[in-house]
């Protein structure tokens, strides 16, 4: 079969017509997906992004979450599910042999071999309370599935700020820095006026009424006027994960190179 640039080449050329480019296009356009008819599978997102595609377990029925799971087990050599709920988990590990449930993180994963880690450098998440745990843990589990080695500093939010100051050695040697922080979100923000690294702010939606389930979290830090704060959506430490995992990587990658 030929791939879509052999066959653009071909059509550029004259030596293929439209109409016939369009009966190859076909199979080329469903490759790399696996139709379960409750979803479309993307097979080959490794190849494309580095990581496989993620399960977001969140209003998936039991059977859809280890379905799709089974599935990306064939083609890939990491599977990782996001907010899974310990009722859900114990029946997807029923079915599927070596599958772990991480209870803080709400996720399961999976690793055909051991994980390839980045050689240098690692990520540090930063979690402003104890209430704000599962979102830093998912933070910290989606950046150590990426091959990234995490230091979890814990329990430093800015009401003792004292906490804090103890840990910047390790805060300032990561390469990427996850923050996580509910109430008014300001952890962020102190640490973008102390570190030299880019930060991933992730608010959650812990708080008393007036935070509005994460939302005056999110408007300090999207209002931080400390420099090199980027900011995900609120809970979305998987998204932070994800972000810090590819920073740390591209660092690795590029000093390895020089």
């Amino acid at each position: 079969m030929m791939d879509l640039e052999q066959l653009l080449q071909k059509v550029q050329s004259g030596e293929l017509q439209i109409d016939e480019a369009k009966k190859h296009m076909q199979p080329l356009l469903s490759s790399g997906i696996a139709d379960l008819g409750f979803a479309q599978v993307d097979t080959e997102r490794e190849k494309r992004t580095g990581f496989p595609e993620v399960i977001f377990g969140e209003g998936k029925t039991t059977e859809q979450i280890t379905a799709i799971f089974a599935k990306l087990m064939e083609h890939a050599d990491r599977v990782l599910a996001t907010r899974v709920d310990a009722d859900k988990a114990e029946k997807v590990i029923a079915q599927l042999s070596g599958v772990t449930y991480h209870a803080t993180a709400r996720a399961l994963t999976w690793f055909k071999k051991p994980i390839l880690h980045v050689k240098s450098g690692y990520i540090a998440v930063v979690c402003a309370g104890t209430s704000d745990l599962p979102v830093a843990e998912e933070a910290a589990l989606t950046a150590e599935c990426m091959g990234s080695h995490v230091e979890r500093v814990y329990d430093v939010g800015v009401a003792g700020i004292h906490r804090l100051f103890k840990r910047l050695p390790v805060i300032r040697g990561a390469s990427a820095i996850v923050v996580a922080a509910g109430m008014e979100g300001a952890l962020a923000s102190v640490l973008g006026g102390l570190v030299s690294k880019p930060i991933v702010a992730v608010p959650t939606s812990i708080g008393y009424g007036a935070s509005f389930q994460g939302m005056a979290a999110l408007l300090a830090m999207l209002n931080s006027c400390a420099p090199g704060v980027t900011v995900v959506n609120i809970d979305n430490g998987f998204g932070a994960g994800y972000a810090a995992g590819i920073i740390h990587k591209n660092i690795a990658d590029q000093a390895a190179s020089k």
